[in-house]
């Protein structure tokens, strides 16, 4: 079964710095979870030239940091000084605790990424940082870029998460990665793409609970990403972020996105 979820309207601006929060969980018709299963949390952040994250917390949380536009520019306790741009890929292992922060550049384009919170396999686990490029990827190929510790992904994360990413053409089709026994959560990026008979925009999101072949159509240059994830793997959830504790109980995620929905129709889109 698929379901799609609309352009998310939780948007948290912080002047500068504003954060679109989309919940996986919360695309089903009577969610239990705002995420599904190691996927807790999918951000899509935009930062303005000239401003500073300051240095913070993270524990439990593996944050995955895919940068197609602008730079950001990271610091840490750890390692110093990172730059990731659309040439590479971070990945923070949070685990026991883990500090950092990010800024951009007056002098820098617009920043605007995504920040994916993964749920690991188990509370306090070592912290550690994985920086580094990442392969050009071929058009209208998907690209594999993260995957569970120990296996092919050049990065990892401490759970059954694959991220994959895709730059297709228009008026192209192709289908979307699967492995036995894993569900697909997939965002668009970019442009827009036919799921079937559905139609998908920039901002929009899918999850698809079956692991049979699933094909799509770009109706304009899309930019699309893709997670396999394994539904029933044993998850942490005590995140900083992707479980922060004030996040609305899923019995209230219809209600409040709905909610949420005709307030930015009355007030102007976000």
């Amino acid at each position: 079964m698929l379901y799609r979820g609309a352009k998310s309207p939780l948007v948290r601006d912080m002047g500068g710095f504003k954060a679109r929060l989309n919940m996986p969980g919360w695309l089903l018709p009577r969610p239990r979870d705002h995420g599904y299963g190691p996927l807790a949390m999918v951000v899509e952040s935009i930062l303005e030239p000239g401003r500073l994250i300051a240095m913070h917390e993270h524990q439990n949380d593996e944050i995955l940091s895919w940068v197609p536009e602008g730079v950001m520019r990271h610091d840490d306790r750890a390692t110093g000084r990172l730059v990731t741009d659309s040439g590479h890929l971070m990945v923070m292992n949070a685990g026991k605790s883990f500090w950092h922060s990010e800024e951009t550049l007056p002098s820098d384009p617009p920043l605007r990424m995504l920040q994916i919170l993964v749920r690991p396999h188990g509370l306090d686990l070592p912290p550690a940082i994985q920086h580094g490029p990442i392969a050009v990827a071929p058009v209208n190929q998907w690209r594999h870029l993260v995957g569970p510790e120990g296996g092919t992904a050049p990065f990892f994360v401490r759970n059954s998460v694959d991220f994959f990413d895709l730059r297709l053409e228009a008026e192209t089709k192709t289908a979307f990665p699967r492995a036995e026994g894993r569900h697909l959560y997939f965002y668009l990026f970019s442009g827009s793409i036919k799921v079937g008979d559905i139609a998908f925009g920039e901002g929009d999101q899918g999850i698809f609970l079956s692991d049979d072949t699933l094909e799509l159509f770009a109706t304009r240059s899309s930019l699309i990403v893709a997670f396999l994830i394994e539904p029933s793997a044993r998850t942490a959830r005590q995140g900083t972020v992707g479980d922060y504790p004030k996040i609305p109980r899923p019995y209230l995620a219809r209600p409040l996105l709905r909610l949420l929905h005709w307030r930015n129709r009355l007030v102007g889109s976000v």
